[in-house]
């Protein structure tokens, strides 16, 4: 299990910051105003205003931007507005030392996923998946209410009171939970920043991809060996697929169902109106027979 980081107090300072495609600032009214719900003050970086192409800045702005947030004293979170891409173009060179000596919440997800391996290998700390701000207007209430999880550490338990599951194969696991979105799983593989599955519990959600390309990613993960040693699987939200979720189950029982460990898909976590936020790199048990995901709080105070 990783370090957890300290908790928010109401007033505390957070970040708010770009790592991957450039952000319309005009748009950013809601998701401030949504930090002013929570009871927090906050800084915008650099990125929120930087253009570089497709980009929230050139690499060594959101390098910078980042490093900024982290080395300041008074930022005690750190929230990325957008995902896209761009993440992964400085992972190398992110000074995962100075974030392991400055312990602090590291939000986002989609892209993000590539800088959430990186950051829970290389500065052994937990990271947070949930909503990337700039969809503050569209989140329902419950994805809001997550938010509350990094104020006080509490332990998250999934069931299908939040939405219906389905059990792709049955038993009970527990392990360190990790992963993300597919495609930014997938290319992580060759790198120094390789998802590590060895007894985890690995999450696994996808916007806009069709069977054959989700198919063709969790081939990918088996011949590169990531699903064989496995502790169990969250299936998280596929949008867009253009398929139905009987054809997205078939596909999962084809690739999961023979490897021994429990495998839940439904959870509403991923691009979705409802987004659960959970904390990446802390413990997790996941049982299919009760379809239960129960998740370790992720900060301390």
């Amino acid at each position: 299990m990783k370090s957890t980081v300290p908790y928010l107090q109401k007033g505390d300072l957070v970040g708010v910051i770009a790592l991957s495609s450039l952000v319309e600032p005009e748009k950013l009214g809601d998701a401030l105003a949504f930090l002013d719900e929570l009871g927090l003050r906050y800084i915008v970086g650099d990125t929120i205003h930087a253009k570089h192409d497709y980009l929230a800045g050139d690499d060594e702005t959101r390098l910078g931007d980042l490093h900024e947030m982290v080395k300041n004293p008074e930022v005690k979170a750190i929230f990325c507005a957008k995902g896209g891409y761009g993440s992964a173009r400085i992972a190398e060179k992110v000074d995962y030392t100075l974030l392991e000596e400055n312990p602090k919440i590291f939000w986002g997800f989609s892209d993000l996923t590539y800088l959430h391996c990186a950051i829970n290998e290389y500065a052994n700390l937990v990271t947070f998946h949930g909503p990337l701000l700039m969809a503050a207007s569209k989140m329902d209430d419950l994805s809001k209410k997550m938010f509350l999880q990094l104020f006080s550490p509490m332990e998250i338990q999934y069931t299908e009171a939040i939405s219906p599951l389905t059990t792709i194969a049955g038993g009970v696991a527990r392990g360190e939970i990790i992963g993300g979105n597919l495609y930014r799983l997938v290319s992580t593989l060759g790198t120094k920043f390789e998802v590590r599955t060895e007894g985890r519990i690995l999450l696994i959600e996808e916007l806009g991809e069709t069977i054959p390309g989700i198919d063709s990613m969790l081939q990918q993960l088996k011949q590169a060996r990531k699903l064989e040693q496995l502790a169990g699987v969250i299936i998280g939200s596929f949008t867009q697929t253009g398929a139905d979720e009987a054809a997205l189950h078939l596909l999962m029982k084809e690739y999961f169902a023979e490897l021994g460990i429990p495998v839940v898909a439904g959870f509403k976590i991923g691009h979705e109106t409802t987004n659960i936020a959970i904390p990446l790199g802390v413990d997790a048990i996941l049982d299919a027979e009760e379809k239960v995901l129960k998740i370790l709080p992720g900060v301390h105070k």
